[in-house]
């Protein structure tokens, strides 16, 4: 998809674009529909494969109707109904269903896809950073505190620290639910339940709830109770997708910092930068991008933990619909943003002489508290850099056991 407003939009493909939602509320309905005849309550003559009934080319015509109904769901079942089969047989799709239910359950599905892809990206990257980490354990370099020489760290525990935000953000990603959102007009069933016992289904009730958790395993999401108005699965979604670009900002800063001409400890892949006047700039682009990222996510987040809070009644007017937007836009920038970060994991460049050099030309600083240390217990001063190190090897190695030990 091409976006002149975001670049690199291209790198999410389809993901939790248009097309990629269109597609997923026709799974809805299908899956939906099979768990209607499953549970006898919908002939057998009524299961249709709809996945190809409703395609890209009505895209344009589906978004133009959405505008009167105020979703896209009222137009796509239309359809479906005209191209589902015989007259009777088309009458049972999006029978117990409300406009919701298939906006929120496809909004899950899209969600899966990004979500699979950021841990998919998030796992290279992981194993890149602990191969830096182990490689520059011992890599000395100026440790800076609010933006000043502070005392010596090493390389290797700088990338062991963005390994260790990376960790914590994979497994917040990892562990969010994804559930299917099937209740009906305001969460309680009841036109389920009603179809149940017109057709002497027995248990009406509990049949209605077999046809949610048939159509959640057919979707490969969680079974789980209606949620219209119990925004958590959307905020939680959110929330982890931040804490990703969170992690990657951290990164992509300091390798703004350390990239910095006066600075030059790192440097980002050779082939990107360039500058549409000066001919000598090589830009760390990536790291802009990625930051970038990481400085809007936030309020995406924010939007949906307000549109959560202005939540009303059975469906909330408004606070619902600015969800779907958001959303798509948080994912898409995530997995952005993963793909960046990983490319610029792949090809950093370390300078190990720069950051000796630098340390030491300010290694009088760097030592400053160890000698006021020294001179209280009467030892003399530390000589080298490397001396006042304290546990980064330590650190290092607990960051390392924590990605080796399985918790990627």
């Amino acid at each position: 998809m091409a976006d002149l407003f975001w670049p690199g939009d291209e790198r999410a493909g389809e993901l939790f674009g248009q097309g990629a939602f269109l597609a997923a509320m026709v799974r809805v309905e299908s899956a939906w529909l099979g768990a209607l005849v499953t549970a006898g309550i919908a002939p057998t003559r009524a299961r249709a494969d709809l996945d190809t009934v409703v395609g890209p080319a009505d895209l344009a015509g589906i978004s133009a109707a959405a505008e009167s109904g105020g979703n896209p769901v009222i137009a796509l079942v239309d359809l479906l109904r005209t191209r589902g089969g015989d007259a009777e047989a088309a009458s049972w799709i999006h029978r117990g269903l409300t406009s919701q239910d298939v906006v929120d359950t496809a909004l899950m599905l899209c969600a899966r896809d990004a979500v699979g892809s950021v841990l998919a990206e998030c796992d290279q990257q992981a194993e890149r950073l602990a191969h830096l980490a182990d490689l520059h354990r011992g890599t000395v370099m100026a440790g800076r505190t609010l933006t000043q020489h502070a005392v010596p760290i090493t390389f290797g525990l700088k990338v062991a620290r963005w390994l260790e935000g990376l960790l914590d953000a994979r497994e917040q990603l990892a562990g969010v639910r994804l559930p299917a959102q099937l209740g009906g007009a305001v969460g309680t069933l009841a036109a389920t339940v009603e179809l149940a016992r017109l057709g002497d289904v027995a248990e009406p009730a509990k049949a209605a709830r077999s046809v949610t958790s048939e159509a959640a395993a057919a979707l490969g999401l969680d079974d789980a109770l209606p949620w219209h108005t119990n925004r958590s699965p959307v905020t939680r979604l959110a929330d982890a997708l931040v804490a990703t670009t969170d992690a990657y900002g951290r990164i992509a800063n300091d390798v703004l910092v350390l990239a910095r001409p006066e600075i030059g400890e790192v440097a980002e892949a050779a082939g990107r930068g360039g500058s549409s006047t000066m001919p000598h700039k090589a830009n760390p682009i990536l790291s802009v991008l990625v930051r970038r990222a990481a400085l809007a996510a936030p309020a995406l987040a924010a939007q949906l933990h307000l549109a959560a809070a202005e939540s009303v009644d059975e469906r909330a007017d408004g606070g619902w619909h600015v969800e779907w937007s958001a959303l798509s836009t948080l994912a898409r920038r995530a997995v952005v943003a993963a793909s960046q970060t990983t490319e610029l994991l792949e090809g950093l460049r370390v300078d190990r002489d720069r950051m000796a050099a630098n340390a030491q030309a300010a290694a009088s600083s760097l030592l400053a508290e160890q000698a006021s240390i020294a001179a209280q217990a009467a030892d003399g001063p530390a000589e080298r850099l490397a001396d006042y190190l304290g546990a980064s090897e330590q650190l290092v190695d607990a960051v390392l056991a924590r990605y080796h030990g399985g918790t990627r």
